[in-house]
């Protein structure tokens, strides 16, 4: 049996959860992929905050067909693997959450996480939210090569920074599949090294200002993400830039993309 490309990045994205542990930064577009990928990498994440700022909108606002089109335009140019930010799988329903599963597999992500909470909703019950993860785990299973599902307790960052409840959700959707669980709102050491030492599976950590990386590490984390915060550094830079041409001042703030074709083409 011939070994696809997908086969391939799939097995490198597991054997990266079962090695020491790894950063795992977020693009927004192919261009950013890329260029993260030439800067040496294992993996990447979409970041669903910085693809809906690339279109002009707000975090939650993208469909599932402009996400795999998204999804597709990142895995055609990079040859790592790469996880998707589905936030709460496309509808409250598992069949939902599971036709978003194989929509992205289909596009060439070897991962994706899933969220207990839904902007009309909130916080998912943990039985409906257990419910839904065991679906996208059956989902993943049937792809016919591996796929890396991360379930996200959302709590910390929905008014409710509950550790007890984080753990507790955390722990059933371990027991419903999840390959990697991820709370993202942990803010001390404390906290992320009690939810490590509470799950048997790899845990993700968000990277949030006060903690270094290898803190996050030291903590027990497996993989550190950064969601939107390399796109909001990127943002900034730029619109700080642009004040400064718009004062009078020196062009010399504008960046010379001297490096851009050897990150292009060095991938």
């Amino acid at each position: 049996m011939v070994e696809t490309k997908s086969d391939q990045r799939a097995d490198a994205f597991r054997a990266l959860h079962e090695g020491p542990p790894f950063l795992i930064p977020n693009p927004w577009d192919a261009g950013t992929a890329r260029v993260l990928e030439s800067l040496g990498f294992p993996a990447l994440a979409t970041t669903s905050s910085g693809f809906a700022f690339s279109l002009g909108r707000l975090d939650g606002q993208v469909t599932l067909e402009e996400l795999v089109e998204h999804v597709r335009a990142i895995s055609e140019v990079t040859t790592i693997p790469l996880s998707v930010d589905l936030e709460n799988g496309n509808g409250r329903a598992p069949e939902a959450v599971s036709q978003a599963i194989e929509a992205v597999a289909a596009a060439g992500a070897v991962g994706a996480s899933i969220e207990d909470w839904d902007p009309e909703a909130g916080l998912y019950p943990i039985e409906e939210a257990t419910e839904r993860i065991a679906a996208a785990s059956r989902a993943a299973d049937a792809l016919g090569h591996d796929f890396m599902l991360t379930a996200r307790a959302e709590n910390h960052i929905r008014g409710n920074p509950d550790l007890e409840d984080t753990i507790a959700r955390l722990t059933a959707y371990e027991r419903a599949g999840a390959d990697v669980l991820y709370a993202p709102g942990l803010r001390t050491v404390e906290e992320i090294a009690a939810v490590c030492q509470a799950v048997v599976r790899p845990v993700n950590v968000l990277a949030l200002p006060g903690l270094s990386v290898a803190e996050i590490i030291a903590a027990g984390a497996q993989r550190v993400s950064v969601g939107g915060g390399l796109a909001w550094a990127a943002v900034e830079a730029m619109a700080a830039a642009a004040r400064e041409l718009q004062a009078g001042g020196d062009c010399g703030v504008l960046g010379s993309g001297a490096r851009v074709r050897e990150w292009l083409t060095s991938a």
